[in-house]
């Protein structure tokens, strides 16, 4: 089903994607409504155009891919599925992720990947292609944020990166290049942290292109908690 978006409120829009009961929506000349895809399953939704604040909030499984950018909110609380956007996201993308993948082509906004947490078999992903804003990664409990910086520029990180961190992992290609907090640990990533970063990698090239070989052969910096983290004693292993 092919959805023709221009003029439509948000409610209009995400009311008519719930009536489809097609398994591929494209939304074409989307500008800005809000919380398309949010709590989606099972389908594959196309956006062309600007995807408001909330895209794929609450989102269980299938497929959300923006071909445009992303505003404040992308995959808020998100438990499973994959989205991509094909240009950069706004603030707080992937804000208390519980499961799912992300891939941002270009940069993302302050406060992406605060407090992701897995359990069990549910495992969140964030990888951005450019660079990320201020409180990278806040209070992460759990999975993967990876920032590969393509576009080299002078700081892949914004200030106050890992604050708080306590489980989880950060990579960054090349240098972190801020301060990092106390509560973590910065090193060379190995062979096995590259090992754990790789299908993240190819499904990253896969989508936007680029030589996945050549980013595995790239230096990239792992950041982890440190052994003495303190904000561990303020949470529960679930």
């Amino acid at each position: 089903m092919e959805i023709y978006a221009k003029g439509m409120s948000c409610e209009q829009l995400n009311e008519a994607v719930r009536r489809c009961t097609d398994k591929r929506i494209d939304i074409r000349a989307c500008n800005g409504q809000r919380f398309i895809a949010c709590a989606g399953a099972g389908r594959s939704i196309n956006v062309y155009g600007v995807a408001g604040n909330g895209a794929g909030a609450y989102m269980e499984s299938g497929e959300l891919r923006v071909y445009g950018n992303a505003q404040d909110a992308l995959a808020d609380t998100m438990g499973g599925g994959e989205i991509y956007v094909f240009g950069g996201c706004g603030d707080a993308a992937g804000y208390a992720m519980r499961g799912g993948e992300v891939y941002v082509r270009d940069n993302a906004g302050y406060r992406a990947g605060v407090h992701m947490k897995a359990y069990d078999k549910q495992f969140p992903v964030l990888v951005v292609g450019g660079r990320a804003g201020c409180f990278l990664g806040e209070y992460l409990a759990g999975g993967i944020i990876a920032v590969l910086d393509l576009h080299n520029e002078a700081a892949p990180l914004g200030e106050e990166a890992a604050r708080g961190m306590h489980g989880g992992r950060i990579y960054v290609r090349g240098e972190v290049g801020v301060p990092l907090p106390e509560c973590t640990a910065a090193r060379r990533a190995e062979a096995e942290d590259m090992r754990l970063l790789e299908p993240y990698l190819r499904k990253f090239c896969a989508a936007f292109g680029g030589d996945v070989n050549a980013l595995l052969a790239d230096k990239f910096t792992v950041i982890t908690p440190a052994e003495n983290a303190r904000a561990k004693r303020l949470y529960v292993s679930n």
